[in-house]
């Protein structure tokens, strides 16, 4: 069973850094078909399955899905060690099954967990929680899986750029850190110091509340009209922060999904009207 795991965790990574859509640390959708954004996962397995029913992939090979900070939240052991590893391995498996249409994007947690940093959610610390589970869970294997699973995330890419000009990643920088930003993160290999504060992963996953000016620059630099974010807890499932910021989150009922057509433009109220609530899938 581990080596299984790790088996899947492993071949998973090599089809991340081996994603056709995928140059340096971006990935480029085809400007056809239908792209599924999503918010942080956290765990919720529920929302995982309604966004993979939804999608239908063996059916519509046109169809495209962008996951990100899928682990960290969600059922807990009898300890209260963190679960949402399982989840990870769905994901894996998903990007086995459809290498060309399943794409992940590295959020803060993820660069948290590779590194070993801390990172507080609901009051708990969830890298330690999540390796008590895994612990519990894989007993002497705990450790190579634990490995496996630093060498699956930090085998994603870093955002999305779509030919209609829309941007995803889990976040952008914050203004107060936004100097220390190198770009050329998206071109070259990641290296683990890339993750730490204030490594350019690091800057680009952690950051919140960005400010109208640095938005702009943010978009001039990046050549894109319109962001698509995750990070920020949503109570609706979604927000507009500004006039090119969609925040969306897919960890909770109340969650929901972005699906768009790549190739054509959109304004703001058409991606707020397209916005899709998970609980109203099955």
């Amino acid at each position: 069973m581990p080596q299984t795991i790790i088996d899947l965790l492993n071949k998973a990574a090599h089809a991340n850094k081996n994603d056709a859509c995928r140059r340096g640390n971006i990935i480029y959708p085809p400007p056809a078909g239908k792209l599924i954004l999503t918010g942080d996962l956290h765990g919720h397995k529920r929302n995982l399955e309604r966004i993979i029913n939804y999608a239908d992939l063996g059916n519509n090979p046109d169809t495209h899905i962008i996951l990100h900070e899928v682990i960290h939240g969600g059922p807990q052991d009898e300890e209260g060690g963190c679960l949402s590893y399982r989840l990870l391995f769905d994901v894996a498996q998903l990007k086995l099954e459809f290498p060309r249409q399943v794409h992940t994007i590295m959020g803060n947690h993820d660069t948290a967990f590779i590194t070993e940093s801390e990172v507080i959610k609901a009051g708990r610390e969830m890298n330690r929680a999540m390796c008590a589970a895994i612990t519990q869970e894989f007993r002497e294997a705990a450790e190579a899986v634990i490995s496996a699973i630093k060498s699956y995330l930090f085998s994603q890419a870093l955002a999305v750029k779509c030919q209609n000009r829309i941007w995803m990643s889990h976040s952008l920088p914050s203004d107060r850190l936004a100097d220390k930003f190198d770009p050329g993160i998206f071109d070259r290999e990641l290296r683990i110091d890339d993750l730490v504060r204030p490594g350019s992963a690091y800057i680009l996953t952690w950051g919140r509340r960005q400010s109208h000016s640095l938005l702009e620059k943010m978009a001039a630099l990046l050549d894109v009209d319109i962001f698509v974010l995750g990070h920020q807890p949503q109570e609706r499932g979604y927000t507009q922060a500004g006039a090119r910021t969609l925040i969306v989150a897919s960890d909770h009922n109340h969650g929901c999904i972005l699906p768009i057509d790549p190739g054509r433009p959109y304004t703001m109220q058409e991606l707020i009207e397209s916005m899709v609530s998970l609980a109203s899938l099955t």
